[in-house]
């Protein structure tokens, strides 16, 4: 239980820290939705999607593999070899781009916005060169700095968005005012400047760690490095696909393509109303990915292994609860005009859960090291992925896309699971995360029967949300007693 008990307190630091910074960042989702357009937001949120997928080219799988190599060698080597290679890997993309950005601007169709692809270059490659230093925060067990420096960035981040995007504009109407670094016709640009002045400012406060790459190149370590992180790669860039591919993609299926870039971005911002899911998914991520390999040094802990599943579903369904019983509220965070979208929320919640449970059973692969097995379960969802937006995109718009993420990922976790229990068996209580799952799905539906056949004032109708919201806890709560007697002890 003392492992445990370490893993809750890593997510803590690293969810608190990050759902606090986050928050913020989340509060900008008012502000852009409201200054923006739906096909200004769209055309941000498309190339966000391009920075998230050629950020695992150029970190091509190292962090995973810096986790699992510094088991057997010397840490500050590994973190040597590992930042060096996606250095170099950064260098040749930053050349690219320099070379032939303007022709791919006009093939991606925004060549009267060859800025765009500038600034998304420059936050790929800083994020990129960041990456490893923050695996290493993270395997020295450093949550506070690496939780320091991540809302650091978000802050710098918030603050110069906020100043480009709406101080710049409200000075000049207002007071005709200009003010320093801001520009007339600055628009969707504002939100790139922010990022990369923000992914830059990180980068130097990382300064310490970068120190290490001094111990040198290693290249007998780094073959060996590769020949674990290949399959990684591949496991990232379906997992990108399976991510961000509808947002990218939208555009080129569906046949009006102005509608297309509008629709993006009623789904980009819906998709932000999911955000609380997936911020306790990406802390536990931080915290569980170095305590898995740390426990595989130690006797065997598979039974740990499907405790700790069992407490991840019961909150990810319990925050499910919260976000769709008082989507009323959470909706406010979006204009208006994208409120339109709102039935992908729910959809999008449960693609996240079942993203996270495949999380769960799926670190067989790297405990193991059978990561061409994680890589061939990552491209089965790509290939998911790409034909069901092909299909689904043209009949049902962004809806289509969520559909998919939702098939997509409930693929994914299957397939981790079965394949997981051949290779390396981990006990889970199925039944029992499968009551979570039809409990709260039962509630979830119970309440919209109960909205839609009955007229309920506003007071009974939160007492009943509330309430059901309590029964499920308390469900949870008792079936887990054991385990959590065991815990407090």
């Amino acid at each position: 239980m003392s492992a445990i008990k370490k893993l809750v307190g890593d997510t803590a630091i690293y969810g608190l820290s990050s759902i606090a910074g986050r928050f913020i960042n989340y509060l900008l989702v008012p502000l852009l939705t409201r200054v923006f357009t739906q096909a200004e937001y769209g055309a941000n949120a498309e190339f966000y999607g391009y920075i998230s997928f050629l950020n695992i080219i150029l970190t091509h799988g190292m962090e995973t593999t810096f986790f699992r190599f510094s088991q057997d060698n010397n840490s500050q080597k590994v973190f040597a070899n590992a930042f060096l290679s996606v250095f170099f890997v950064s260098f040749v993309f930053g050349l690219s781009i320099i070379l032939f950005g303007n022709q791919i601007s006009k093939l991606i169709g925004y060549g009267n916005n060859p800025e765009f692809l500038w600034y998304s270059a420059g936050i790929i490659i800083t994020d990129a060169l960041t990456a490893i230093p923050f695996a290493l925060l993270r395997q020295q067990n450093k949550a506070l700095r690496f939780a320091l420096i991540k809302n650091l960035n978000i802050f710098l981040n918030i603050m110069v968005t906020i100043y480009l995007a709406w101080a710049g504009p409200y000075c000049k109407q207002t007071y005709g005012i200009v003010l320093p670094f801001w520009h007339e016709g600055l628009g969707i640009n504002a939100v790139f400047r922010a990022n990369l002045l923000a992914s830059l400012f990180t980068f130097l406060l990382l300064a310490k760690e970068l120190k290490l790459i001094k111990i040198g190149f290693d290249p007998i370590l780094w073959k060996k490095m590769m020949v674990y992180a290949t399959p990684m790669i591949w496991v990232g860039l379906a997992g990108m696909v399976n991510e961000t591919l509808d947002r990218v993609i939208i555009k080129y299926i569906w046949p009006n393509a102005i509608e297309a870039q509008e629709m993006n971005g009623i789904y980009a911002a819906n998709y932000k109303l999911a955000i609380v899911i997936t911020l306790f998914i990406q802390a536990y991520k931080y915290a569980a990915e170095p305590f898995f390999f740390s426990l595989a040094k130690q006797t065997d802990k598979r039974d740990l292994y499907a405790q700790v599943m069992n407490y991840f579903a019961w909150i990810c369904m319990f925050i499910f609860l919260v976000v769709t019983f008082f989507l009323d509220f959470f909706q406010t965070f979006i204009g208006p005009e994208f409120r339109e979208g709102l039935l992908v929320v729910p959809i999008l919640l449960w693609a996240n859960i079942f993203l996270g449970l495949y999380y769960n059973v799926s670190i067989w692969y790297k405990l193991s090291d059978k990561t061409k097995k994680g890589a061939h379960i990552s491209m089965i969802g790509a290939l998911i992925t790409i034909v069901l937006n092909i299909i689904l995109i043209p009949i049902y718009g962004y809806v289509g896309c969520a559909i998919t993420t939702l098939i997509c990922y409930f693929t994914m976790m299957v397939l981790g699971y079965v394949w997981g229990q051949k290779y390396y068996p981990i006990p889970y209580k199925i039944v029992r995360i499968l009551t979570y799952a039809l409990v709260s799905l039962s509630f979830y539906f119970g309440m919209l029967w109960l909205q839609n056949s009955f007229t309920i004032s506003g007071f009974l109708y939160y007492f009943i949300r509330v309430l059901l919201l309590f029964l499920f806890f308390m469900l949870a709560f008792l079936l887990e007693r054991k385990s959590i007697k065991n815990y407090v002890k």
